[in-house]
Protein backbone atom coordinates (compact mmCIF):
# COMPACT_ATOMS: atom_id res chain seq x y z
CA UNK A 1 0.00 0.00 0.00
CA UNK A 2 3.15 2.29 1.01
CA UNK A 3 4.44 1.94 -2.38
CA UNK A 4 1.42 2.58 -4.66
CA UNK A 5 0.50 6.15 -2.66
CA UNK A 6 3.98 7.05 -3.30
CA UNK A 7 4.53 6.15 -6.61
CA UNK A 8 2.78 9.52 -8.15
CA UNK A 9 3.51 12.67 -6.27
CA UNK A 10 0.14 13.95 -7.49
CA UNK A 11 -1.57 10.50 -5.90
CA UNK A 12 -0.26 11.80 -3.02
CA UNK A 13 -1.66 15.47 -3.29
CA UNK A 14 -5.16 13.87 -4.14
CA UNK A 15 -5.52 12.00 -1.65
CA UNK A 16 -4.07 14.41 0.73
CA UNK A 17 -6.63 17.17 -0.66
CA UNK A 18 -9.43 14.39 -0.01
CA UNK A 19 -7.97 13.73 3.55
CA UNK A 20 -10.73 14.70 6.03
CA UNK A 21 -8.12 16.61 8.43
CA UNK A 22 -6.90 18.84 5.64
CA UNK A 23 -10.02 19.07 3.30
CA UNK A 24 -12.82 20.24 6.24
CA UNK A 25 -10.12 22.72 7.52
CA UNK A 26 -9.72 24.33 3.82
CA UNK A 27 -6.37 23.14 3.10
CA UNK A 28 -5.25 22.64 -0.41
CA UNK A 29 -1.97 21.03 -1.51
CA UNK A 30 -1.60 22.90 -4.95
CA UNK A 31 1.55 20.85 -5.80
CA UNK A 32 4.50 18.47 -5.05
CA UNK A 33 7.02 18.03 -7.50
CA UNK A 34 8.04 14.79 -9.18
CA UNK A 35 10.64 14.28 -7.17
CA UNK A 36 9.04 14.96 -3.69
CA UNK A 37 11.35 17.71 -2.87
CA UNK A 38 8.72 20.80 -3.17
CA UNK A 39 5.15 21.33 -2.13
CA UNK A 40 3.61 24.21 -1.78
CA UNK A 41 0.14 24.68 0.55
CA UNK A 42 -2.57 27.05 0.45
CA UNK A 43 -4.91 27.94 3.25
CA UNK A 44 -8.46 28.83 1.80
CA UNK A 45 -10.33 31.95 2.36
CA UNK A 46 -14.01 30.91 3.79
CA UNK A 47 -15.71 31.25 6.59
CA UNK A 48 -15.21 27.68 7.76
CA UNK A 49 -11.51 28.99 7.98
CA UNK A 50 -11.76 32.18 10.10
CA UNK A 51 -11.79 32.71 13.81
CA UNK A 52 -13.94 35.09 15.35
CA UNK A 53 -11.92 38.02 14.80
CA UNK A 54 -12.44 37.06 11.04
CA UNK A 55 -8.88 36.33 10.52
CA UNK A 56 -7.53 32.42 9.46
CA UNK A 57 -8.21 30.22 12.48
CA UNK A 58 -4.09 29.27 13.84
CA UNK A 59 -5.00 25.55 13.87
CA UNK A 60 -5.59 25.49 10.61
CA UNK A 61 -2.29 27.75 10.18
CA UNK A 62 -0.34 25.07 12.12
CA UNK A 63 -1.78 21.72 10.31
CA UNK A 64 -1.03 23.44 6.75
CA UNK A 65 2.93 21.85 6.92
CA UNK A 66 1.91 19.09 9.68
CA UNK A 67 2.48 15.91 7.80
CA UNK A 68 3.70 17.27 4.76
CA UNK A 69 7.90 17.16 5.58
CA UNK A 70 7.71 13.43 6.74
CA UNK A 71 5.37 12.44 3.83
CA UNK A 72 8.02 14.38 1.40
CA UNK A 73 10.78 12.41 2.95
CA UNK A 74 8.92 8.93 2.78
CA UNK A 75 8.62 9.62 -0.98
CA UNK A 76 12.40 10.39 -1.10
CA UNK A 77 13.60 7.79 0.95
CA UNK A 78 11.43 4.96 0.42
CA UNK A 79 10.50 1.97 3.35
CA UNK A 80 13.41 1.30 4.93
CA UNK A 81 13.10 4.32 7.21
CA UNK A 82 10.56 5.80 9.98
CA UNK A 83 9.93 9.41 9.38
CA UNK A 84 7.22 10.82 11.69
CA UNK A 85 6.92 14.62 13.55
CA UNK A 86 8.61 14.95 16.59
CA UNK A 87 7.87 18.36 17.86
CA UNK A 88 6.58 21.64 16.29
CA UNK A 89 6.15 25.41 17.39
CA UNK A 90 4.26 27.97 15.86
CA UNK A 91 4.59 31.79 16.17
CA UNK A 92 1.82 34.18 14.64
CA UNK A 93 3.47 37.48 13.21
CA UNK A 94 0.58 38.82 11.88
CA UNK A 95 -3.40 37.78 11.51
CA UNK A 96 -3.97 36.41 8.52
CA UNK A 97 -6.40 37.69 6.89
CA UNK A 98 -8.06 36.06 3.22
CA UNK A 99 -5.78 33.28 1.63
CA UNK A 100 -2.54 32.35 2.86
CA UNK A 101 0.06 29.95 1.52
CA UNK A 102 3.50 28.09 2.54
CA UNK A 103 6.27 26.25 0.70
CA UNK A 104 8.07 23.74 1.54
CA UNK A 105 11.25 22.42 0.81
CA UNK A 106 14.05 19.32 0.85
CA UNK A 107 16.92 20.67 -0.17
CA UNK A 108 19.92 18.78 -1.48
CA UNK A 109 22.20 19.48 1.89
CA UNK A 110 19.21 18.48 4.13
CA UNK A 111 18.72 15.16 2.00
CA UNK A 112 22.50 14.55 2.58
CA UNK A 113 22.68 15.22 6.36
CA UNK A 114 19.62 12.61 6.96
CA UNK A 115 21.53 9.92 4.92
CA UNK A 116 24.92 10.91 6.94
CA UNK A 117 23.60 10.99 9.99
CA UNK A 118 21.16 8.09 9.74
CA UNK A 119 23.57 5.66 8.12
CA UNK A 120 24.93 4.06 11.28
CA UNK A 121 21.47 3.49 12.87
CA UNK A 122 20.73 6.81 14.58
CA UNK A 123 18.24 8.40 14.90
CA UNK A 124 18.17 12.20 13.47
CA UNK A 125 16.46 15.20 14.89
CA UNK A 126 16.22 17.84 11.41
CA UNK A 127 14.70 20.85 11.86
CA UNK A 128 12.61 22.96 8.86
CA UNK A 129 11.16 26.25 9.56
CA UNK A 130 8.77 27.76 7.06
CA UNK A 131 7.40 30.89 6.73
CA UNK A 132 3.72 31.24 5.57
CA UNK A 133 2.25 34.27 3.83
CA UNK A 134 -0.86 36.63 2.49
CA UNK A 135 -1.35 36.71 -0.98
CA UNK A 136 1.04 40.17 -0.96
CA UNK A 137 3.88 37.95 0.39
CA UNK A 138 3.78 39.52 3.92
CA UNK A 139 4.75 37.16 6.78
CA UNK A 140 1.62 36.05 8.74
CA UNK A 141 3.44 32.78 11.09
CA UNK A 142 6.81 30.65 11.11
CA UNK A 143 6.31 27.33 11.75
CA UNK A 144 9.46 25.85 13.38
CA UNK A 145 8.70 21.30 13.22
CA UNK A 146 11.33 18.75 14.38
CA UNK A 147 11.32 15.71 12.07
CA UNK A 148 12.36 11.88 13.39
CA UNK A 149 14.31 10.01 10.93
CA UNK A 150 15.85 6.57 11.31
CA UNK A 151 16.87 3.68 9.29
CA UNK A 152 14.03 0.81 10.15
CA UNK A 153 15.33 -2.46 12.42
CA UNK A 154 16.45 -4.58 9.62
CA UNK A 155 18.14 -1.92 7.51
CA UNK A 156 20.42 -0.37 10.52
CA UNK A 157 24.18 -2.07 10.49
CA UNK A 158 25.24 -4.54 12.78
CA UNK A 159 28.01 -5.04 14.75
CA UNK A 160 29.90 -2.07 13.33
CA UNK A 161 28.92 -2.46 10.29
CA UNK A 162 28.09 -0.27 7.03
CA UNK A 163 24.85 0.41 5.95
CA UNK A 164 24.38 0.04 2.63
Amino acid sequence: MREWFFAKPNRVRTLLNLWPPFFFSGIKILSISPDFRRCKVKLKNWPGTRNANGTQFGGSLFAMTDPIYSLMLMGLLGSKYFVWDKSAHIEFQKPGVGEVSVECVISDEMLAAIKENTAGGDKYLPEVVNIITDRQGTVVATVSRVLYVRLKPPFRPRNGEQAG
